[in-house]
């Protein structure tokens, strides 16, 4: 969310962040210069009124503003779970997925083709990391992830493996990152890797398989240990390979998944639903 303000910002959109009241993000925002307010039932409907539309982007505020909100409303939908409410879905002008999967989802779930455009999460081009480590990122305790089982390959394979709570800092210095999920929409933390030209493996599943080419600019393998040891024996032992394959991330992501294309992306969705 903070990526999309400030490259809406950057394209001379004027927004405001409802958030919650005391939390990180609210924080984020406002040290970036942001306009942003706590969240809640009188805010919602008091901004939907001097606003041209309104743009929600987890369950709660989607809920929220189906019921409060007085101008058209866009929903991004980012998570790969079934669709619950049927009438909350009913509501939106719009759907941003931020996957082909995650599309596929809505419609499973009843959104009509027509109303969802598929725009991927943008990310910033990071530094090329020179470090050698090896990191996965820390699950918070989110059964979907899997963590364990990455500190488990990694420890068949006889690296030292890190798990990281600020990959964005971490990957400065990481040579592989480890990315094991049982369900994903599209993958924001293998994005940034791949923008700091750190070789990934990743979970074959849901939107990563729409972010990685496996072989070509990463390596996807199936939520099995032995298959992730072999991963990530073959990149820690073939620097060649590992350089090459973090190299080829990093063009996708320069190609594909740049901060500034989500953000024209999402105002053309805009500029539709409010036409």
């Amino acid at each position: 969310m903070l990526r999309l303000l400030q490259g809406l910002a950057a394209e001379g959109v004027e927004s405001t962040l409802l958030a919650r009241r005391g939390g990180t993000l609210i924080h984020a925002a406002r040290g970036r210069g942001l306009r942003a307010e706590p969240i809640g039932w009188r805010q919602a409907a008091m901004e939907s009124r001097t606003h041209d539309l309104v743009h929600a982007h987890d369950a709660r505020s989607h809920t929220m503003a189906a019921i409060a909100s007085r101008a058209p409303l866009v929903v991004a939908r980012r998570v790969a779970f079934p669709i619950r409410s049927r009438w909350k879905y009913g509501r939106a002008r719009q759907y941003i997925a931020v996957s082909e999967y995650v599309k596929g989802i809505l419609i499973e779930g009843g959104v009509a083709a027509e109303k969802i455009r598929v725009i991927a999460d943008g990310v910033p081009l990071l530094p090329v990391s020179t470090g050698e480590r090896v990191v996965t990122p820390d699950d918070g305790g989110d059964l979907m992830k899997g963590t364990p089982l990455a500190l488990e390959a990694g420890k068949r394979a006889g690296v030292a493996m890190e798990v990281s709570r600020n990959l964005e800092e971490d990957l400065r210095s990481a040579g592989i990152l480890v990315y094991v999920t049982r369900s994903e929409g599209l993958g924001s933390g293998v994005l940034l890797a791949m923008s700091a030209g750190v070789a990934v493996v990743a979970s074959n599943v849901g939107g990563l398989r729409e972010i990685i080419r496996s072989g070509e600019n990463g390596i996807l393998v199936e939520n099995e240990t032995a298959a992730v040891c072999d991963a990530i024996r073959k990149l820690a032992s073939d620097r060649v390979l590992a350089r090459r394959l973090g190299a080829a991330a990093r063009q996708t992501v320069m190609e594909r998944f740049t901060v500034e294309r989500m953000a024209r992306e999402t105002i053309e969705v805009y500029r539709q639903v409010i036409s």
